[in-house]
């Protein structure tokens, strides 16, 4: 189960990495901000310094669980998992806040929460004792 937990939590990062990139970099691009859900250009720029900053938070969950992983994979569990376990840890509770924001966004919160859950629950089971 360690190997699974490891290959979700990769891809949970690399999914939050994709999403720092929406945010914080192509944010004004029209492609970007119709996914998001925003209704102009207008509204893209205005909005532009709120998504620049949670797309940074999305990148610094992905280097926490990222680097836990290579943590774990260079002997030092101890470390690797308490970054895992703490990076995605916050991926599944701000999916989980996400969800009850209202119906319209169960979707991504799905899509964002999803592996996080995984990584969290396989390592868990991996790691207690039997």
């Amino acid at each position: 189960m360690i190997p699974a937990s490891l290959v979700f939590a990769l891809i949970a990062a690399l999914l939050h990495a994709y999403i720092f990139t929406m945010e914080s970099v192509t944010w004004t691009r029209p492609a970007t901000w119709k996914r998001f859900g925003v209704a102009s250009q207008a509204d893209a720029e205005t909005t532009r310094p709120m998504a620049y900053n949670q797309g940074f938070y999305n990148l610094f969950l992905a280097v926490g669980a990222l680097t836990g992983i290579g943590a774990v994979l260079l002997g030092q569990p101890v470390v690797g998992w308490t970054l895992i376990f703490s990076g995605c840890g916050s991926m599944l509770l701000a999916a989980t806040v996400l969800a009850l924001t209202g119906r319209k966004y169960l979707r991504a919160a799905a899509t964002q929460g999803t592996t996080p859950l995984l990584a969290v629950v396989l390592g868990l089971l991996a790691l207690l004792p039997a």
